[in-house]
């Protein structure tokens, strides 16, 4: 595995963490379990390999809980996302959150394997949820990835000590 130095999202960031969501999410709002965030003013970090962002995560804590909202990774397979998940789960920790969570919507089964084998399970399924998001993010489109129709929602958490 790479070494690579993670920073705190900073204001000088920002144009950069806008432009990312943007590209790979198709705005900076991201809607989850029917709350709109704002993921381009959230906490977050930022990995550099060799001085070059090769990775952001952003999340929100509420109620003890740390929320993963968006999550990329631009060089696969290096452990840019474990790296960016761990640095998040530890301020969680600090924090004194019980636990983590992501959601993901039923046709990213690259995000479903990658969070399972990094110690994620299953909470829970929210049927047909994506309706919902539409009503608020109105350019969520109806066919997702591989072609699979974009319709819920679903939830994985790991249990923090």
């Amino acid at each position: 595995m790479e070494t690579f130095d993670i920073n705190p999202i900073c204001s000088n960031d920002r144009e950069w963490v806008t432009s990312v969501l943007t590209e790979q999410w198709g705005s900076t709002t991201i809607i989850t379990r029917g709350i709109s965030h704002l993921a381009d003013e959230l906490q977050g970090f930022i990995a550099y390999l060799d001085g070059k962002r090769v990775g952001l995560i952003t999340y929100t804590i509420s109620n003890n809980e740390c929320e993963g909202i968006t999550l990329n990774s631009f060089i696969e397979g290096k452990g840019v996302g474990r790296v960016l998940i761990d640095t998040m789960k530890e301020v969680a920790r600090k924090q004194r959150c019980k636990r983590l969570w992501f959601i993901t919507t039923n046709d990213n089964l690259k995000a479903l394997r990658y969070y399972q084998r990094h110690g994620f399970i299953l909470a829970a399924l929210y049927k047909n949820a994506i309706e919902q998001s539409r009503k608020i993010k109105p350019e969520i489109p109806l066919i997702g990835l591989d072609g699979i129709p974009l319709r819920d929602e679903i939830e994985l958490e790991m249990k923090l000590s």
